[in-house]
């Protein structure tokens, strides 16, 4: 469920119209729902709420969408984070998110992020090889600290998703191969500045079905079981995130968190760790939007090409991807039409959908493309000296700029002559 929706023949984002917000603010625009976001969050945490040993964290995945009006959003709602980056980690903290509720993931740490971690006090590390088990070791050491830190696991398992959404093949570069996590806790556990304390596995993102993730955590209960049979204490588990959005109306919709947390229960059945969970695209891909405005309708030799003013530098998953929008009219149009949608950058990939059958628009009409408050804003880049696209957020009837668009001279400032020129 969303808070988009028509009245009157125009769509608005809870109670603001999105017409008013391109008169206000200038297209392209990303705009953010509070009210769909702190619906999902606790949608998701009362189903998974008493699973596991104690209370479970559920640690929104930052990369999803990190404006820090979305984070702190999510803060006010009691949710933790799960940061790859000094930088996400730098703006979970900047959100008001406890660094008792954070995790910080990610398969390239480099050592001023892990020094940054230790000194925010952060919940845990999941380290992801053994070579950075010896960097976070000597980090701490000289830190005098002695952090605690899950074993990244790859389970070798296919999550049946895109290739290039896919984390948890025996091929991929996250994680450490099941086959040697186990040595790899060991050792972390022969550190004497270093506590491992869990497991954690992430497979990948818009998962659909549950049986790989349910194959995971089989896999990740089977090594904590070696493990205490060896002597050590396995704490907490992270199970990862990764559930789905429906991004087509025409396609079986994805679990619902009552049935994923089900299938927790389920694999969990007789566990004693606490239990994490790293949602991101199911908390907020469904809360935003994009809106662009049509350029002009132009006519090919077989094609009838929608141009708009958005561009793949703003969203990018169609062309990274082949990632589906739904592409609506913000005010009501009459008819149908078959046409390819396409933005302004000079690449035949600046694509958002070929042959479309979608509403008739033309010149000077708002669209919006839908379920595009993850991996959106957080994406987009400035090719073609293109600004960045600003992104608003609505409470009720109260909106307000989160993130600014940067004009050419605020980029230009950026660049300096070199001083032989």
């Amino acid at each position: 469920m969303d808070h988009f929706t028509m009245r009157g023949g125009v769509m608005h984002a809870e109670d603001v119209s999105l017409a008013v917000l391109a008169d206000k603010v200038g297209t392209p625009f990303y705009c953010y729902s509070t009210a769909t976001i702190a619906r999902h969050y606790d949608v998701f945490a009362s189903a998974v709420a008493g699973l596991g040993n104690g209370d479970p964290l559920v640690a929104f995945a930052v990369k999803a969408n990190p404006n820090l009006s979305v984070l702190a959003t999510l803060a006010r709602a009691g949710a933790g984070a799960d940061v790859v980056s000094g930088g996400e980690l730098a703006r979970a903290l900047a959100a008001g998110i406890p660094a008792s509720r954070i995790v910080f993931s990610g398969v390239g740490k480099t050592r001023p992020e892990l020094a940054m971690g230790i000194e925010a006090g952060i919940l845990q590390f999941n380290v992801e090889s053994e070579a950075e088990i010896e960097m976070l070791a000597e980090v701490a050491r000289d830190k005098g600290a002695a952090p605690e830190l899950a074993i990244r696991v790859n389970p070798a398992v296919d999550p049946g998703t895109h290739a290039k959404i896919s984390t948890g093949g025996s091929e991929a570069k996250f994680g450490i191969p099941i086959g040697r996590a186990g040595a790899a806790f060991v050792q972390a556990a022969g550190h004497a500045h270093l506590r491992p304390i869990g497991l954690a596995a992430h497979i990948g993102s818009q998962l659909t079905d549950l049986s790989p993730i349910a194959d995971c955590i089989g896999r990740l209960g089977a090594l904590a079981g070696e493990l205490s049979g060896l002597g050590h204490a396995v704490t907490r588990i992270d199970v990862g995130g990764g559930l789905g959005v429906p991004y087509r109306a025409d396609q079986p919709a994805p679990p619902e968190p009552a049935v994923y947390a089900a299938m927790v229960a389920q694999a969990t059945r007789g566990w004693n760790q606490r239990l994490m969970f790293e949602p991101g695209r199911m908390i907020v891909g469904n809360a935003g939007v994009m809106v662009s405005q049509v350029i002009l309708i132009k006519q090919g030799a077989q094609r009838t090409f929608v141009v708009v003013d958005a561009a793949m530098n703003d969203l990018l998953r169609p062309s990274l991807y082949g990632a589906w929008h739904d592409i609506r009219p913000v005010r009501d149009t009459e008819g149908m039409m078959t046409a390819t949608v396409v933005g302004p950058v000079c690449e035949t990939g600046d694509t958002f959908a070929e042959d479309r059958d979608m509403a008739a628009v033309t010149a000077g009409d708002l669209v919006a493309f839908m379920t595009a408050g993850a991996y959106g804003a957080t994406m987009a880049s400035t090719y073609n000296s293109r600004s960045l696209v600003p992104e608003v957020m609505v409470n009720g009837s109260d909106w307000a700029i989160v993130s600014a668009r940067n004009e050419p001279a605020a980029m230009l400032a950026l660049d300096t002559r070199a001083p032989w020129l």
